[in-house]
């Protein structure tokens, strides 16, 4: 590889980097004060200028989906890692059911931020069904077979369930969905004999 090339992809590194950080900055100011955030308030947690945010996300609609779909990809890549980790399967699907909550929390208001644009809701939810739905399973699939969760838990209802919790949170200072989610997860334990 030559220096010139070499020095793009440093660069594109640099860039992909960087990008990261003003997602991760947007999804924690999204989660702290909403999607109506002050651009410059997740310009300051990312370290850059707000023209930087603009430049690679021109809207806020822009900016939401571009934080969402991280963070689906993030918690989607995590599942194998956190199940590799933890002490076992069960535990593993708490950890990883904990960033899916996070996942949640961060997309309340999306479709507010996004209009009237239902087809570029139903494009997103699918990705998410298509990324999220196969780690549940798989998480659920190796506590089954460790016989710590009683068989034939649906993926897609348990994350249903775990969804339809983290809905109102943000309007009840006292309403707490993690544990209620710890609740319907303990409820998940295998039948005793």
């Amino acid at each position: 590889m030559t220096d010139t090339a070499e020095g793009a992809t440093r660069r594109r590194a640099d860039a992909r980097r960087n990008q990261e950080a003003l997602l991760d900055a947007a999804a924690a100011a999204f989660v702290a004060s909403g999607v109506d955030v002050p651009v410059r308030e997740i310009a300051t947690r990312a370290g850059v200028g707000v023209g930087t945010v603009y430049r690679h996300f021109p809207t806020r609609a822009d900016l939401v989906v571009a934080v969402y779909r991280h963070q689906v990809e993030a918690c989607a890549e995590a599942g194998e890692s956190i199940l590799a980790a933890a002490p076992g399967p069960y535990a593993a699907l708490e950890r990883w059911i904990d960033l899916f909550v996070d996942l949640l929390v961060t997309k309340h208001g999306l479709a507010a931020a996004l209009g009237p644009d239902a087809a570029g809701t139903d494009a997103l939810h699918a990705h998410f069904l298509d990324r999220i739905l196969p780690v549940g399973r798989r998480l659920l699939d190796a506590a089954e077979d460790a016989g710590e969760i009683r068989p034939g838990v649906d993926a897609y209802l348990l994350l249903r369930g775990v969804g339809n919790l983290c809905i109102g949170a943000e309007d009840d200072p006292r309403y707490d969905a993690r544990a209620l989610v710890g609740l319907l997860l303990a409820g998940l334990g295998a039948p005793r004999s």
